[in-house]
Parts: structure tokens; C-alpha cells; sequence
């Protein structure tokens, strides 16, 4: 079989798979939201967040679920003669996909723990880390990265380092889509954009060297993010958590590792939680905060300090994920690397003119949050989802009701106690 022979012969196979995890998550989602609810697996309204109603966090199960579920079974499809659609390359072998699958579901596991029990920062990272070293441990490593100033255009990491590379890599792709995390449908959107990119890139186009068997995970986890993001959409019903985030981000960070040439293309197609990372990271240091000290300077945050609508705002960063996508599938693998450098100056710029024109650093307010969701969550859909009050807060976003609220929602189900998030150290 030619290269092209092989793409069309995986096709059908990719198509299902992606099909099958959207569906697999679109009915999976309410049933978790449900659990979450009577778990007390929430988020509740707070002055750093953006909903003034109680919301069921947690919904990453269903992604994770999804993703894992379909892959072995697509795997074990294509295990059986007539079912055949994919070759498996020697670069992937059976521990680079249990490093994958395995990595994803620890990372689940670890991530619901902060979901129901708001886990303290450090342990996160530790859970972090520890996810992301059982890639390394299965032999899944970052040995080279684009190198624009390289007459090879690659720059081979040395032996001694490449673990701590890849822990690196991968924790900061967890981080990326942890700090982007702010709205409704964002990090969710974001992270299927890269998906989907990765997997068009994976089966050849702008690179001329296609890996299909790469494509299918790609494709089962777009499905996975596109059925999910049915329900985190604006007005979320459900949101991710970090059950979610830490096994979006750590697939995410493995699918861009195997295989070459993609750790170019994540880091552009994903240019925009990227740059917001590292940008806050600076400036929260630069002012003498934790890195992790939560604050409302995110790019997400300014936009809507400009007046942009909760919706819009998502839209208009959905615009710019695109766009970088785009980018990748057409630029060389050097001139991926240069346009991510200018990325970063460009972000930078961008980050201060709307400072500028939000009033400045003043505009970073932390009691701005809720009433300005409020308002727009009213204007702008009419409604805002029905919401069962805490004990002796008479809220009355929790008196309104909403067409698509919960049945359950509706006959005031009990939502149990969790952790106050206000509270964490």
C-alpha cells in the first residue's frame, strides 16, 4: 500500500471512532452531571467565578469514559481480520498506547479527587507529575523539538534530560488548559480545535508523512470534546473539572509526542492558553504572587472587562485557535517555530493594548466577575438555569427556572454539601 492507500483504507475507521465517542459522551454527560449533583461534586458561585449558580463540575468522566472506552474498542476491532483498517506503526507500539490509555485514566482518577475533595495545589502538581511520569516510564519522550536556528531544523535533547523534558511538556500542557479554564465551552473548544488538528496532521497534510494510527486517537478524542461540549457550552449544564483538564491535557500532550513533528503544531494550534500561561505566570511572579495565586488578569477575563459578551468571548478566542490551526497546516515545521515565537511577543502586545483600553490594571477587579456574567447571562439568553439555593442564601438566580434545566433541578433535588472552594489555602 502507498501512503494514501493507507490513509483511505483508515478513513471509515477514523470517521466511526469519532462518531462513536461523540455519541458515547453526548449520553453520558447528564447521567454525570446527575451523580456530581447528588455527590455535591459543584462549583459554586464565588467572587473569582464566573456562574452565580451552582454548576456540576466533574464532567471530565464522561470525556475520559468515552475516549478510553471507544479507542479499545476501536483497537480491538481492528485487531480482527475483517475489521482491519489501520497498520500499527513501529514507533507505536502497544507501550506508547498504555501509556496513553493508561496515563489518560490515572490522570481522570486524580483529577476527580480535586473535583470532589479541592485538593490543594501542591498535590495537584504532584498528581501531575506522577501522571506524567508514567508516559516516561512507558517510553513515551520528547527526543527532538523544531529548531528554526538548526541548519537540521531539529534540536536533539540530550539523553540525560529528555525525561525531565517530557514531564515538563506534558505538566505544562495540563497547566495551559487548567489556567484557559475560565469560561463556559472554552477549554473544552480549544482543546477539540487541537484534537482535531492533530489528527488532520497526523494523516498527512502539510507534512507529506501520514500516521493514521495516531489519527484514530485524535479523532475518538475530538468526538469525545465535541459531545461533551454539547453540554459545557454557554450556559454550561456541566464543566469539565480537573477530572477533565488533567486527561484532556495529558492526551493531548502524548498524541502531539508521538509521532513526529507535532510538538511544533500543538504548541501553535494551542498558541493561545500557551501564551495566557505563560504570560500570568510572569506577571503573578514579576509582582511577587504564586504562580498558581488565581486572579482575573486571563486574556478571557479582559475581554469581557471590554464588554465582550460571555458568548463572544469564547467565540472570538474559538476564532483565533482556528486561525493558529490553520497556520500549522500549511507552514514548514521551522516556520511553525518562528510564527510561535512572534506568537509570544504578539500575545504579550495584545495582553497590554486591552489593559490599556479596559482603564488599565485597575480593571483587573476581583468583584467584577459574577455581576458581570449576571448581566450578560440574562441579556444575552434570556434565562438563567434553574438552581437549587444554599441553606440561607435567598439567591434569586436559584428562584429562576430554565427550559433545559434539569427534571431533577426542577422538583428541587438536594445538592450535598462539597468543600468550599472560597476556602482553599
Amino acid at each position: 500500500m502507498t501512503p494514501s492507500d493507507d490513509v483511505q483504507a483508515a478513513i471509515p475507521g477514523l470517521i466511526v471512532g469519532f462518531v462513536l465517542a461523540l455519541l458515547v459522551t453526548l449520553a453520558l454527560t447528564p447521567v454525570v452531571r446527575r451523580y456530581a449533583r447528588r455527590l455535591g461534586v459543584v462549583d459554586r458561585p464565588e467572587a473569582r467565578r464566573v456562574n452565580t449558580r451552582i454548576v456540576a463540575r466533574g464532567g471530565g468522566i464522561a470525556i475520559g469514559f468515552a475516549f478510553i472506552s471507544v479507542s479499545l474498542l476501536m483497537l480491538a476491532l481492528n485487531a480482527i481480520a475483517g475489521t482491519h483498517f489501520v497498520d500499527e506503526p513501529a514507533s507505536v507500539g502497544a507501550r506508547q498506547v498504555a501509556a496513553l490509555l493508561v496515563g489518560a485514566a490515572a490522570a481522570l482518577a486524580i483529577g476527580f479527587l480535586d473535583d470532589k475533595y479541592q485538593l490543594r495545589a501542591r498535590w495537584q502538581f504532584v498528581g501531575q507529575l506522577a501522571v506524567a511520569g508514567v508516559a516516561v516510564l512507558l517510553g513515551v519522550v520528547v527526543t527532538t523539538i523544531n529548531d528554526p536556528l538548526s541548519p537540521e531544523g531539529i534540536f536533539r535533547i540530550p539523553a540525560a534530560i529528555v525525561g525531565v523534558t517530557t514531564l515538563l511538556w506534558i505538566v505544562g500542557m495540563v497547566n495551559s488548559l487548567n489556567f484557559i479554564d475560565g469560561l463556559d465551552g472554552l477549554s473544552s473548544g480549544i482543546a477539540l480545535i487541537a484534537a482535531l488538528t492533530l489528527g488532520v496532521i497526523s494523516l498527512g497534510v502539510g507534512t507529506g508523512d501520514p500516521e493514521p494510527y495516531v489519527a484514530l486517537f485524535c479523532f475518538i478524542l475530538a468526538g469525545a470534546l465535541a459531545g461533551f461540549l454539547r453540554w459545557n457550552f454557554h450556559p454550561a449544564q456541566i464543566f469539565s473539572g480537573t477530572s477533565g483538564i488533567m486527561c484532556v491535557g495529558y492526551a493531548l500532550a502524548v498524541l502531539s509526542i508521538l509521532g513526529a513533528g507535532k510538538i511544533a503544531v500543538a504548541l501553535l494550534v494551542l498558541g493561545v492558553p500557551i501564551m495566557d500561561t505563560f504570560w500570568i505566570t510572569v506577571r503573578r511572579i514579576a509582582s511577587g504572587r504564586s504562580p498558581f495565586a488565581a486572579d482575573r488578569g486571563h486574556i478571557h477575563h479582559r475581554l469581557l472587562d471590554l464588554g465582550l459578551s460571555h458568548r463572544n468571548t469564547v467565540l472570538v478566542i474559538y476564532g483565533v485557535c482556528v486561525l493558529l490551526a490553520v497556520m500549522s497546516l500549511v507552514l514548514s515545521t521551522t516556520s511553525q517555530m518562528y510564527a510561535f515565537l512572534g506568537l509570544i511577543v504578539l500575545f504579550g502586545l495584545a495582553l497590554l493594548a486591552i489593559e490599556r483600553l479596559g482603564g488599565g490594571a485597575g480593571a483587573v477587579q476581583e468583584s467584577l466577575d459574577a455581576e458581570s456574567y449576571a448581566a450578560d447571562h440574562d441579556s444575552a439568553d434570556g434565562f438563567v438555569a434553574a438552581q437549587v439555593a444554599e441553606p440561607g442564601v435567598d439567591s434569586a438566580a436559584s428562584r429562576r427556572t430554565s427550559p433545559e434545566a434539569d427534571p431533577a433541578e426542577a422538583r428541587h433535588e438536594p445538592v450535598a454539601a462539597g468543600p468550599d472552594p472560597a476556602r482553599r489555602p
